[in-house]
């Protein structure tokens, strides 16, 4: 009795209202590197109405890859089709494939190469924008390991990475289905603590992630109290897997910066007094649990003390720091007393009915300008920029001549 090889790499591509992105995205898959007999594709459409079950269907019928089509009833999110398809992999690997984005014609060679010669469970690939941003700053150079607490993995999190099954079948892994968003970085989180391994692929670009300019992205959906359900969640995460301390603390910058941050922008100004005290109500559990001072110290002065004002449930102090950010004002720098040390002097600060520590203050990371991660707006103007960087380093130079 002939068995069916086991693929290298099993393709899940989850597909809703799809087209006409996804004949670019199989295409793609068709014209890999690594040769159709080394690929399948589990395709699951995800109850469309514009033809992208039919389309899957056609597809399947005459493409040199091995293709599996199921259509079901829509299930109202990226989950559901993601486990169906991880349910009838049998590759070795597994690459989940957004519908509306496609690969680098050697992607699947790289990377399956490199997890092979790495002995990795998670392989990385350069991704490129097409008319939307990427994430960047782990894709610097190719490592065959890569560090999750040094390194800039922690900081993408999304789904379309290469897995080694028998780390998903070991672990369990599956996609939260009950969450609306961010069900991706809790399995990918949980893929890079739990696994053999990280590597990256940083001289080729493996992904192309798409900007759809119909306004049916996945990541377009949702509501805000969606977003506060998954940052929690993958705080919960972390501290289940890793204990307090250091490591902890490292990888709790990245839901309380690309997460929680992101909820307390100056974009919150505009919005009703309701709601902001709801998005506080719902920061306070996560703040109180997982908000230390190993995590502040790793972050920028302005994004601390936002997410200071967050923690100690000042909404007030929150307000006027947002609107000193958004009028794009320079803190002064304020020697700190120890030599090398210095405050950047945002609003409140020494104010003690305000409860903020004046640690918060203290610069701890490079930083001369306030925070620019997460609120645009905030960016000063170079000349005020290099203004407090060169006040910074007189004041640096008079301590020293003092000592």
């Amino acid at each position: 009795m002939n068995s069916k090889p086991v693929p290298d790499v099993t393709v899940v591509v989850g597909a809703y209202e799809a087209m006409p992105y996804l004949v670019r995205c199989l295409e793609s898959v068709e014209t890999q590197t690594l040769g159709a007999d080394r690929i399948e594709i589990v395709a699951v459409d995800d109850g469309s109405s514009d033809g992208t079950g039919e389309y899957l269907e056609q597809f399947a019928a005459v493409s040199k890859v091995p293709t599996r089509v199921l259509r079901q009833a829509n299930s109202g999110g990226p989950s559901g089709p993601r486990n169906v398809g991880l349910g009838l992999a049998r590759g070795r690997y597994v690459f989940f494939l957004d519908a509306d984005d496609y690969l680098g014609d050697e992607a699947l060679e790289r990377m399956v190469a490199m997890a092979d010669r790495a002995g990795t469970d998670v392989v990385l690939g350069k991704m490129e924008g097409v008319n939307r941003g990427v994430p960047r700053s782990m894709f610097t150079q190719t490592q065959e390991r890569a560090d999750v607490y040094t390194s800039k993995v922690i900081f993408t999190l999304s789904a379309q990475k290469l897995f080694r099954r028998e780390l998903i079948l070991r672990l369990g892994l599956r996609f939260d289905e009950d969450l609306a968003t961010g069900e991706d970085a809790l399995f990918t989180m949980e893929a890079y603590l739990s696994g053999k391994g990280v590597s990256v692929v940083a001289d080729y670009v493996c992904y192309y992630l798409v900007g759809r300019d119909d306004g049916k992205h996945a990541t377009q959906r949702g509501s805000y109290t969606g977003r506060f359900e998954a940052i929690h969640a993958l705080m919960v995460l972390i501290g289940r897997l890793v204990p307090p301390g250091a490591e902890r603390d490292q990888l709790m910058v990245r839901p309380f910066t690309v997460g929680l941050l992101q909820q307390f922008g100056v974009g919150m100004l505009k919005r009703p007094e309701e709601e902001q005290r709801h998005k506080m109500d719902l920061a306070a559990p996560m703040a109180a649990a997982y908000w230390t001072k190993g995590v502040a110290d790793r972050i920028k002065v302005g994004e601390r003390l936002v997410l200071t004002c967050v923690a100690l449930g000042r909404l007030d102090s929150l307000k006027s720091l947002l609107e000193f950010i958004h009028a794009k004002t320079v803190p002064e720098v304020v020697p700190h007393g120890r030599a090398g040390r210095m405050h950047l002097a945002y609003p409140h600060f020494r104010d003690r009915r305000t409860g903020i520590p004046d640690e918060a203050y203290v610069v701890t990371v490079p930083d001369w300008s306030g925070s620019r991660r997460v609120m645009p707006s905030a960016k000063p103007r170079p000349s005020l920029a290099r203004r407090a960087a060169r006040k910074a380093r007189r004041h640096l130079r008079r301590l020293r001549n003092r000592g």
